[in-house]
């Protein structure tokens, strides 16, 4: 692939840019609120936070730049699949809050094979609420995880003790049973759980609500989605996930929240190429109380931003995503 390099670098090809940004927006996001937008110019794709987009609960913004940086995995995962590696400025402006991120074309070099597997798994890589099957994880896909992480500058802890998993998940239920009083907790919640036959492609569809929000054996506790409207349409009957972990980084700030943001969404498309996926449980983290504690009681060496719960399970069904171009805004903003 030949490409003419000038003083600024390598333009994007504006032929590939949709393409770019659908890779992009096909990562998670809290309540697949998707709170991301992308402005692309003859060299460079900024990515900003989009903040009518984040929850009302995420006080800090943590949890939307979260989101974000799993979006800049995505398009760092898309220029590698036009054969580039990607450049990327974490937070380039500290006068431009919302400007999260500058990635640029680098060096011309081709798609490995592990990240063209990943590429493939985007379609069908999702949050996953129900039940699993029972199987037990492909043999070294933690450690591959748990490198998955390093690589992006964060860690992956395993809960695979059962005293251990017994604090954390005494800790979530408690947290749970506080935040399904507030107010705020349930208007994020009404906002973005979708009633059946919606044709919304952002929000959690009814088909990916549990129809009950009760404790189940060996899961952790769930947000409630459905807040006694009958709306949820997810069976919960079946085996639990196969392994708990906990995401971490080494500090707790909006760079560290853009870190984990790509960690995950690399470490979750890594699993996806196994038909490994995970629930993701962020709402017990929102409170900067109940990250401490975790952290203390469970000996953690780093901060908690994700808690998810992996394993096998065969289905292909991904969550709607919001076109490139709603995504797009014009150079003038921002």
């Amino acid at each position: 692939m030949i490409e003419e390099v000038t003083r600024q670098g390598v333009p994007i090809p504006a032929d590939q840019v949709d393409g770019l940004l659908t890779m992009a927006a096909r990562a998670p996001s809290i309540l697949n609120s998707q709170p991301w937008l992308f402005r692309v110019g003859d060299y460079a794709i900024e990515l900003f936070a989009d903040p009518h987009r984040k929850l009302r609960a995420d006080l800090t913004g943590r949890e939307m730049l979260i989101s974000c940086g799993a979006a800049l995995y995505g398009l760092r995962l898309a220029i590698r699949s036009l054969g580039y590696q990607p450049r990327v400025q974490l937070l380039p402006d500290p006068d431009r809050s919302a400007l999260l991120a500058r990635v640029t074309l680098g060096d011309s070099e081709p798609i490995t094979d592990f990240e063209r597997q990943l590429v493939e798994a985007m379609p069908h890589r999702h949050t996953h609420r129900g039940p699993f099957s029972g199987q037990p994880l492909p043999r070294g896909l933690l450690i591959g995880l748990q490198h998955d992480a390093v690589v992006e500058h964060a860690s992956l802890a395993l809960i695979d003790r059962a005293a251990a998993f017994e604090q954390l998940a005494g800790i979530v239920a408690r947290s749970a049973r506080s935040q399904s009083a507030d107010e705020h907790a349930r208007t994020d919640a009404r906002t973005w759980a979708r009633r059946p036959g919606s044709a919304d492609r952002d929000g959690v569809p009814a088909r990916a609500i549990p129809a009950q929000a009760g404790p189940r054996p060996g899961r952790l506790a769930q947000r409630d989605l459905d807040l006694g409207r009958g709306i949820g349409q997810l069976s919960t009957e079946g085996p639990p996930p196969a392994a708990t972990a906990i995401l971490l980084t080494t500090a707790d700030t909006r760079a560290d929240w853009l870190r984990a943001g790509q960690a995950l969404h690399r470490l979750l498309a890594h699993a996806a190429t196994q038909w490994v996926f995970a629930s993701l449980h962020s709402q017990p983290l929102e409170q900067q109380a109940v990250r401490d504690l975790i952290r203390s009681r469970l000996g953690l060496a780093g901060a908690p931003q994700v808690l998810l719960q992996l394993g096998v399970a065969r289905i292909a069904e991904a969550t709607a995503r919001r076109p490139a171009s709603e995504v797009i805004i014009p150079p003038k903003m921002g």
